[in-house]
């Protein structure tokens, strides 16, 4: 093939031939390389040849791995005698490596807690690396997940809005309907619930939520069997591969027919794949189609009922911010009591920001990535100051070779790359241990993180991210040494008259300040997490949470057979206490409006109600403040309420037991008033509850007996439920339990947070123990003569460990106004949040002294009961 204009080698790869090699060398090959130029010009193309040539470049620079690696290699150079000032680099680069490893088994305490600090370091790196892009990556496995976005509401009330993600199923046909052409997609959505699945013998239960026929083709599902529009279908369901598996092994379960809840016959449509658990909707087993009549609870038609969730996808030439300003308006013909509008929120934004405040997102978690982001810095930061340090303290042991090398002459440039690869060397074998480390320590990880992470082996991203630690690593490790140990001048080296300069002594002083300055910050930080946890977990429940379990009503058969099951529980001798609710006691969570004598009727609140039976307060153990409680034995109790201190606190009512109030056009009295109880965030306010003794319920509170042991009476519990539900299998929960869970997430951030911190010390410590290593190694003919003039061992001990007690007790003072700037603004996040103590600072800095203390101690007894004679013989 012609070409027009002159073709020449690029520019780059020559000038990066002549930086390697002899200009003479370069010169006779010219004519060579334009013809291998142009061989690949003609073989791979004008557009490919310059980035192969680049590659002979970098091949011809190797010869030796050209041999070994590279047999393929179609040039043979002629003129390899002239290429001595290559052959010369690459000599120089592997006497590099000898040397650093000649030092490396010198001094093998040393090397051994340089490494060890190191992979330490990369090892945190790694996992808080993997932890932030798998939070990061929240909800990318939809392949549109830049285009959907969750329907939020935003109900505004005296100035303040409030933002929620549950909404009226009436919103979606005007979406559909009236802005048809800003979306592909629209689907509702319930919130997840249990369903009894069986098939034959087998009976499983699994997580399920009822959705419409585009949920599968909005999420992009990846369907292993059957087709994503089964859901068009309303008797036909969708099977996650691990339920599909657990119910029909290995057989291809499409067209098979289930039993739902013991009451509904449904045929399978489809398979999907599991999805993973950086998903939005990871723990669901099973989708039902929305259309179904079983799904009668979930289309209730009037807009002040809120109780589905909305899911849409936008046209690909439509803009979110676009898109809202059209449709936010929707539901506001419709509702007078208060202000409402609607907002479309992003999916790959609804995990980590996730706080609302005035209808605008504030943060979530990704203050969470932040910090960790933050910490595992620091404690790769941590491991290179050790590195540092140790470097610097040893600089005498090779200020003699430094001098040899400048005296037969070396220049600086050579000396700095010498040491540097040296610290690349130490960082490339610590970073294959803290790949190891980081395997063997995943499984312990994920339980701390409730994650599901493993190492991505053939992932580009990570083994970049790898060699960018790596690299970092011994570059930030071994600059400052690098530039140091190759500014000594050769006339005092060999002279004997170098002495570490004070600003190298101050320097090391610096670093091991910084150090414990960050360990002590971490360890503040820990206590603060756990005492707010507890803080919370110490709050007055208002009610007794131990030996109380929820079993929820799953089947008809449940629900016929509810007064007996009542009066078997109460006669197994088992049960102390039964009752029936609307909904668990460990969380209320459905909102209503209510209406009350002198209520502004501009002013809107929404209270949590509760439908229960007589015995739920007695069950559950509340306290009555004022009036009474529920009681079968009065037939008007059908028209009564109980409310919590709260509610009549905002109702503002003066003489609550003798007022009304009207739910749903119908009047109900208020009979009683109970103490408030934590059953939502233990972090925020109490809300206003309002307790009818009509409607709905669902749930079974069962209060154990205290002197029977638990085992034997969910036994017996159990068998009262397979006798009225033989085909369900018995499922329970304790409420306190399901009241820990509400601290999962602070207790993640506190495990994970108190994990890195002993690391964070650990690498601290180690280079403590290097650092008193060397300094009483350099003062051991100092000591020996103190010893022989009378000092004591405590003498001694003194001498050594009081510099190093210093630079800890400064670092302490450092670390309390930052610890305590941070850790202040951590908790403003929290309405119910405790205070931050200064017996949290003084305990930190004294564990970090006496840590401190108990390291220094070691090497300092250790040189102080040294016999001196020996030393002063050897001098």
């Amino acid at each position: 093939m012609k070409y027009k204009t002159p073709i020449r080698p690029p520019k780059t790869a020559t000038r990066f031939l002549r930086w390697f090699c002899h200009p003479d060398f370069v010169e006779d090959i010219e004519g060579d390389l334009e013809e291998l130029f142009l061989e690949r010009v003609s073989t791979r193309g004008k557009r490919y040849a310059g980035w192969f040539y680049l590659l002979d470049v970098l091949l011809l620079l190797r010869p030796s791995i050209i041999r070994t690696f590279f047999d393929l290699y179609p040039f043979t150079l002629k003129h390899q005698s002239k290429n001595s000032f290559h052959l010369s680099s690459v000599n120089m680069f592997t006497n590099y490596l000898k040397i650093g490893w000649r030092n490396l088994l010198r001094g093998k305490a040393y090397s051994l807690i340089n490494i060890t600090g190191l992979a330490v370091g990369m090892t945190v790196a790694i996992l808080l690396g993997l932890w932030i892009s798998d939070e990061l990556a929240f909800n990318s496995y939809f392949k549109n997940d830049t285009h959907l976005a969750q329907v939020m509401l935003n109900q505004t009330q005296e100035g303040i809005t409030y933002t929620g993600g549950t909404i009226s199923v009436l919103v979606a046909d005007p979406l559909r309907n009236q802005h048809g052409d800003s979306f592909k997609a629209v689907s509702l959505v319930s919130f997840t619930n249990s369903h009894l699945l069986a098939f034959g013998e087998k009976k499983l239960s699994g997580n399920g939520l009822w959705v419409e026929p585009d949920f599968p083709e909005m999420f992009t599902l990846s369907i292993l069997h059957g087709s994503r529009d089964a859901l068009r279908d309303p008797s036909t369901l969708l099977l996650s591969q691990s339920m599909a598996t657990a119910l029909f092994g290995d057989e291809n379960p499409v067209n098979k027919t289930l039993r739902i809840d013991n009451d509904l016959d449904m045929t399978v449509g489809g398979v999907y794949e599991d999805l993973p658990h950086n998903t939005t909707f990871f723990s669901t087993k099973l989708l039902l189609p929305w259309a179904n009549k079983a799904n009668f609870g979930n289309r209730i038609t009037t807009w002040k009922n809120h109780n589905a969730r909305l899911f849409v996808q936008l046209a690909d030439n439509k803009l979110i911010g676009q898109v809202n300003e059209n449709v936010k308006g929707l539901p506001t013909p419709y509702i007078e009591e208060w202000k409402e509008e609607i907002m479309l929120y992003p999916m790959d934004r609804l995990h980590l920001y996730n706080e609302f405040e005035n209808g605008k997102a504030t943060g979530g978690k990704i203050q969470f990535v932040v910090l960790f982001g933050v910490i595992g810095g620091f404690v790769l930061l941590l491991a290179c100051i050790n590195f540092m340090n140790l470097s610097t303290a040893r600089s005498e042991k090779r200020s003699r070779e430094v001098g040899i090398r400048k005296t037969v002459g070396s220049g600086r440039k050579q000396l700095i790359n010498q040491f540097l690869v040296e610290s690349i060397m130490v960082a490339g074998i610590a970073m294959v241990l803290s790949i190891l480390f980081a395997q063997l320590s995943l499984p312990f990880f994920n339980s701390l993180a409730d994650k599901k992470i493993a190492i991505p082996w053939t992932g580009a991203d990570f083994w970049a991210m790898i060699l960018g630690f790596t690299m970092f690593s011994g570059l930030l490790s071994g600059c400052y040494p690098a530039f140091y140990l190759s500014s000594f001048r050769p006339v005092k080296v060999l002279k004997g008259s170098l002495r570490a300069g004070r600003h190298t002594i101050i320097s090391r002083k610096v670093l091991v300040i910084i150090q414990f300055t960050v360990s002590i910050t971490l360890i503040v930080g820990t206590l603060v997490i756990f005492r707010q946890i507890q803080f919370a977990k110490d709050r007055p429940a208002g009610y007794t949470r131990a030996g109380l379990i929820s079993v929820f009503i799953n089947t008809p058969e449940m629900r016929r057979h509810s007064e007996a099951i009542q009066h078997d529980l109460l006669q197994s001798g088992a049960v102390q206490n039964v009752a029936l609710s609307s909904q668990s006691a460990a969380h209320f969570n459905n909102n209503t409006s209510i209406e009350w004598r002198g209520k502004d009727p501009g002013f809107v609140e929404f209270f949590r109600n509760v439908n229960v039976t007589p015995e739920f307060g007695k069950t559950i153990g509340w306290t009555i403040k004022e009036g009474r409680d529920f009681s079968g034995k009065f037939a008007t109790d059908s028209g009564s309420v109980v409310l919590n201190e709260t509610a009549i606190e905002m109702m503002g009512l003066e003489n609550p037991l003798e007022e009304t109030i009207k739910y749903r056009e119908k009047d109900y009295q208020i009979v009683g008033i109970v103490k408030d109880m934590v059953t939502q965030s233990p972090f925020e306010p109490i809300e206003p509850t309002v307790f009818f003794m009509e409607g709905f319920v669902g749930v079974f509170t069962i209060r154990l007996q205290q002197n029977v042991p638990a085992g034997d009476a969910l036994s017996r519990i159990g068998q009262i439920f397979k006798k009225y539900n033989p085909d369900a299998p018995f499922n329970y929960s304790y409420v306190d339990q399901a009241f820990d869970r509400k601290f999962s997430s602070e207790k993640h951030v506190g495990n994970l947070a108190g994990l890195f911190t002993m690391l964070a010390i650990f690498i601290s410590l180690l280079g403590l123990i290097g650092l008193a290593s060397f300094v009483a190694e350099q003062r051991t003919k100092e000591i020996s003569i103190r010893k022989v003039l009378g000092a004591s061992v405590l003498d001694v001990w003194k001498m050594l460990s009081t510099d190093f007690l210093i630079l800890v007790g400064l670092s302490g003072l450092i670390a309390v106004p930052i610890a305590y700037y941070f850790l202040h603004g951590w908790l403003q996040q929290y309405e119910y949040r405790t205070e931050i103590s200064w017996w949290i600072f003084a305990l930190a800095g004294l564990g970090g002294l006496f840590l401190t203390l108990l390291t220094v101690s070691f090497q300092a007894i250790k040189a102080a009961v040294t016999d001196p004679v020996k030393s002063l013989r050897s001098a």
